[in-house]
């Protein structure tokens, strides 16, 4: 999906805020104190981006916003916003030919589709990131033993067999893992690369030990359907105890609160006066549910602040369930109608460290960001806070939904506002 379009405001007096809902297409307030003008600051967004048209071979360096990365460097990051803003499967199927199918291999199966690995393919900052981290750091691959956990259909594992790796064991639990083979025989690693068909807690590998995981774990909200459980149960049972390598070994989740009125409109408040009929039982579903979306980083009307800190050498199971409190400061006068979710992962353990960012201000990812919409729209003013809490927590009937609670409290000039939000991603 192309990004949200910003659409200039008109000015909106004191008064006005007070009691009015912002009309379609207005975007940004220019006051909250009579006679002050205000101006759009960013937000001190981190994260690394491979620019369009690089490759390892001709890239120096991958670039962040402004000021310290997850990585401690100094990097920026350049985007590719209109006005150039600077920021930081599994088939079974009986004898007899009937489907014997459960709704766990319907899902593991889903990711056997070509489109799934293509959209995954084509996303340029993912796939050429993961090259540079392997490509730029051969010493780290040289005849080592490689496991590529989920390797749909073996690019990582290619790149770690160009790298030098003396063999790499790629497992993928879909059907994909069948393409997988004939793709490894076609471009000549069938002797480097070993393709498993099976899921990772329940095959055997023919060795004791691996130098090197690499996965591109991560799903939307970095959490959702993700494989972070089955790369800390890959790291427990064969990565080496001393100098074992983890690609990516780092990821951080944030927050921020974004203006997005038009879009809310379009696909929560629709519900509300559908054909003339009255559907809000609708919306209020609607509301529930976080939306995956790409954000313009026009939108952001507040700083982002961090909410989960990862470190996959080290991080458990159960931090897929994490609490945190955070602090947004207003940037500029404007309406917020929902929070806004995104990540930031990085390749640490080499000589510069590189990664990416899902940011709004960063090149567009697959993963897109998360938006919480809010069942009403707040106001505030540059300087004022936003306090909340997120709890998440992996759903008890289906562990791969997380359900989300957020707790946000508001005591601004126009808006007054404690309230408990809850969501679930699914």
């Amino acid at each position: 999906m192309s990004s949200h379009q910003h659409i200039n405001a008109r000015q909106i007096s004191s008064e006005t805020l007070q009691n009015e809902e912002p009309p379609a297409k207005r975007r940004q307030l220019s006051s909250c104190d009579e006679g002050e003008s205000q101006h759009l600051r960013r937000p001190p967004l981190r994260a690394a981006v491979v620019e369009e048209g690089q490759s390892p071979s001709t890239t120096e360096e991958l670039t962040v916003q402004s000021g310290k990365s997850l990585t401690g460097e100094e990097i920026t990051c350049n985007s590719n916003n209109d006005n150039n803003i600077e920021a930081v499967d599994l088939s079974v199927v009986s004898s007899d030919g009937t489907d014997d199918r459960t709704s766990k291999d319907y899902y593991f199966d889903s990711y056997a589709h070509h489109a799934i690995h293509e959209e995954m393919l084509k996303d340029e900052v993912r796939t050429k990131t993961y090259e540079m981290a392997i490509m730029q750091n051969k010493y780290l691959f040289q005849d080592k033993i490689i496991l590529d956990v989920g390797c749909g259909t073996g690019i990582l594992s290619m790149f770690a067999a160009q790298a030098g790796a003396k063999h790499v064991y790629a497992v993928d639990c879909s059907s994909i893992a069948d393409q997988a083979r004939k793709i490894v025989e076609l471009n000549g690693f069938s002797d480097k690369i070993t393709v498993i068909k099976g899921k990772i807690e329940e095959i055997d590998l023919p060795v004791a030990e691996v130098d090197v995981i690499v996965s591109e774990w991560m799903g939307y909200f970095l959490l959702y359907e993700s494989m972070l459980d089955s790369i800390i149960f890959a790291r427990d049972k064969w990565l080496v105890k001393e100098n074992g390598i983890v690609f990516p070994d780092k990821a951080v989740m944030y927050v921020c609160a974004a203006e997005d009125g038009d879009v809310k409109r379009d696909r929560v408040d629709f519900w509300s006066n559908v054909y003339g009929f009255d559907m809000s039982p609708i919306r209020n579903i609607a509301l529930k549910e976080p939306v995956v979306d790409v954000i313009d980083g026009k939108s952001i009307v507040t700083d982002a602040t961090p909410i989960l800190h990862l470190d996959i050498l080290t991080c458990k199971k159960e931090d897929v369930e994490f609490e945190a409190s955070f602090e947004l400061k207003a940037l500029r006068n404007d309406y917020v109608h929902g929070l806004v979710a995104y990540f930031e992962c990085a390749f640490t353990q080499v000589h510069k460290p590189i990664g990416f960012s899902t940011s709004p201000f960063c090149r567009y990812t697959h993963w897109k960001q998360t938006i919480f919409y809010l069942p009403e729209s707040l106001v505030t003013c540059t300087g004022e806070t936003i306090a909340g809490e997120i709890k998440c927590k992996p759903n008890k009937k289906n562990r791969r939904d997380l359900d989300i609670s957020i707790t946000l409290s508001v005591n601004g000039r126009h808006s007054k506002f404690t309230k408990q939000l809850n969501y679930r991603l699914r």
